[in-house]
């Protein structure tokens, strides 16, 4: 086993998910959402919490697993969530009730993300959570970074496409957009932007300035 292995095993085997949040994803799985890892889903609690944030937009619900990862950050905060599946927002909705989630901590909105995301409101939110559609994930991040206030935050699970991103054999389209997103973002003096390689990897782009 190379060290890579053992280290992503031993994240996975170490990080206790909560109860709420285990029955939320075995639910998701069920669907078929394909919700964030655990591992993913831990960053961005603890990113949620160093913020302190208290407006979170995500895109894609993944029928509950990533908004109660980011509520259990920060439980002060109000979570908007979008998703064009309503089975999966009829799942997510479930997940947080079952978790006890004050229903006017949640706003859910049913639609396409590429339709809805034109008319909300620029510079409002503290964390901006896009894990939607792959094949619009340029415009998504465009609209998050749009969306997000100066010192906010923009995180794009799933980064690394399976190990596609590194493979520069990889030329798909998909394939092509995420290993754009992280070349430019690293380039652009509009955002501090990282990549963590654990789990699916995730992108964090922190908002430095308004864009032209």
């Amino acid at each position: 086993m190379s060290e890579h292995d053992a280290n992503a095993r031993f994240l996975r085997e170490s990080i206790v998910e909560p109860d709420s949040i285990a029955r939320a994803r075995a639910h998701a799985v069920e669907l078929g959402a394909m919700p964030i890892s655990t591992v993913v889903g831990s960053q961005i609690a603890v990113l949620a919490a160093a913020t302190g944030a208290r407006s979170i937009v995500e895109i894609g619900t993944g029928a509950g697993v990533s908004g109660l990862w980011l509520l259990h950050g920060a439980p002060q905060a109000v979570l908007t969530s979008i998703d064009n599946e309503p089975e999966h927002l009829a799942a997510a909705r479930q997940a947080f009730t079952d978790a006890k989630v004050p229903s006017t901590k949640v706003r859910f909105i049913t639609g396409r993300a590429i339709d809805v995301l034109p008319r909300m409101n620029e510079s409002s939110y503290d964390i901006v959570l896009v894990d939607a559609d792959p094949d619009h994930i340029i415009e998504y991040v465009e609209h998050g970074l749009r969306l997000a206030r100066t010192g906010g935050i923009v995180l794009v699970p799933r980064i690394l496409g399976g190990g596609r991103v590194a493979d520069p054999v990889q030329r798909d389209e998909v394939t092509s957009a995420y290993r754009s997103l992280v070349q430019e973002t690293q380039e652009s003096s509009a955002v501090l932007a990282t990549v963590s390689p654990a789990g699916e990897g995730l992108l964090q782009l922190i908002r430095l300035a308004d864009r032209d």
